[in-house]
């Protein structure tokens, strides 16, 4: 709830000095505290870019309005500001922080995180928008939806393909539209695991296009039927399976290669012979249906139709390997679980030290070592910190915990998603200054 003890100011009369609160969560800017003085123009027009109309200022903590001769030298610094003003220009103050990362290096870091957050978010929702119009598309122009969807995958494969090193990173539950949400989780991860396994450019994109269109057939079930529900009976689930067999259909209208066909007709196909609809055997499953199989079933886990049966990234990840091991082929499960680590993005723990925190990105080739948001109890604190697992040798996660076994406050803090969505980004500029996350 917005908090009405400040007067408030429109956002076009913002200016150097002022002391201004931002009620928006600590994910969706990129500022180091929710609550700073701002002191450059910079700051100033990212704020503009949150799309805030109007903001709460503490005058007492501002300073004085500037004199007209001020504010004029201060309009040209603005039009061409020097290389020496631009490397002197402050960052906002938190107003509380732990005295390890309050060092201008620390803070800097931390925006850094903040703005690839936005970076990873702002990618995530064109991709959104894109399948939306897609899945809008495909009934009445399904060959310009096929060729569409073709584009789409083969830039995304390309910037994977790019990047030396990809992290996958959590996203804010805000930026995750439900229509099209399973459809990017599935294909973002079954398109890091494939990479991870060794898989070329064209089967990632025939893996890719496998998992934006594996339940397309779903079009042709009534309503009742899409959500696959443990309450079936056989009828139900009869009706159920044959959405394979559609999205095969649909597939070929719109006009998938083969391969991408395959990894569609495979994908509820598993390793022990227990899928559907043939009951196959793991060597009579296509590498890239084993991928689409498995990582399917963890976003069903994660994101159920039902939001009460979710389960956290964690416990999803130790369910499949607990009980449904036998269910996916060994060597596509085992680089799964080292890609994802033990604590996937999403997963709630605590830390060696007791601390509770968010796990938030984890480099797929470094996945012991996560980037979490850490809940800070000092007095005034309003956000959480980030802190680099790499750059802390004596510092580990001890245990995961359910999201309603934090204490009340670190709760509201780390606010964990009621829905898991991920995207991935190049793991480059992602390690703090040595003692930015002590």
């Amino acid at each position: 709830m917005t908090d009405t003890s400040h007067p408030t100011i429109p956002a076009s009369e913002l200016r150097v000095g002022l002391y201004v609160h931002l009620d928006l969560a600590w994910i969706d800017h990129p500022f180091a505290s929710s609550s700073f003085k701002i002191g450059t123009q910079q700051q100033i027009d990212t704020i503009h870019s949150l799309g805030l109309q109007r903001l709460r200022y503490s005058p007492e903590r501002s300073d004085p309005p500037a004199s007209a001769a001020t504010a004029v030298h201060e309009a040209v610094s603005r039009a061409a500001p020097s290389q020496a003003d631009a490397a002197a220009a402050p960052t906002p103050v938190p107003e509380a922080l732990p005295a390890s990362a309050a060092t201008p290096s620390a803070t800097q870091w931390a925006q850094t995180q903040r703005l690839a957050q936005l970076q990873c978010e702002r990618q995530y929702a064109e991709s959104s928008r894109a399948v939306k119009a897609l899945f809008e598309q495909v009934q009445a122009a399904p060959q310009q939806a096929g060729q569409a969807s073709a584009a789409l995958v083969q830039s995304m494969v390309s910037q994977l393909t790019q990047n030396a090193e990809s992290a996958l990173r959590l996203l804010a539950d805000g930026a995750c539209d439900r229509s099209s949400q399973h459809a990017i989780n599935v294909a973002v991860l079954s398109v890091l695991l494939g990479q991870a396994m060794g898989h070329g450019a064209e089967d990632l994109q025939a893996l890719a296009l496998a998992a934006l269109w594996h339940d397309v057939g779903k079009l042709e079930l009534p309503q009742r039927v899409r959500l696959r529900d443990d309450t079936f009976g056989p009828s139900h689930l009869k009706l159920y399976q044959e959405h394979v067999m559609h999205s095969v259909v649909w597939g070929k209208r719109l006009g998938l290669p083969a391969p991408a066909l395959l990894g569609i007709a495979q994908h509820h196909e598993l390793a022990d012979g227990s899928g559907f609809p043939r009951g196959l055997a793991a060597d009579k499953i296509a590498p890239i249906s084993h991928i689409l199989a498995l990582v399917n079933r963890y976003d069903g886990l994660c994101n159920p139709a039902n939001p009460i049966k979710a389960l956290t990234p964690h416990e999803a990840l130790a369910q499949i390997f607990a009980s449904l091991k036998a269910r996916f082929e060994a060597r596509t499960l085992s680089a799964f679980i080292r890609m994802m680590g033990i604590y996937p993005p999403g997963s709630v723990v605590q830390l060696s030290d007791g601390r509770y925190a968010l796990v938030m990105s984890v480099n797929a080739a470094r996945p012991l070592k996560p980037r979490l948001r850490v809940y800070d109890a000092q007095p005034g604190a309003d956000e959480p910190a980030w802190l680099d697992l790499q750059q802390e040798p004596h510092l580990n996660i001890q245990r995961s915990l359910r999201p309603d076994q934090l204490p009340r406050p670190a709760l509201n803090q780390l606010s964990p998603r009621p829905r898991v969505c991920y995207y991935f980004e190049r793991a480059v500029d992602l390690h703090p200054p040595d003692g930015a996350g002590a």
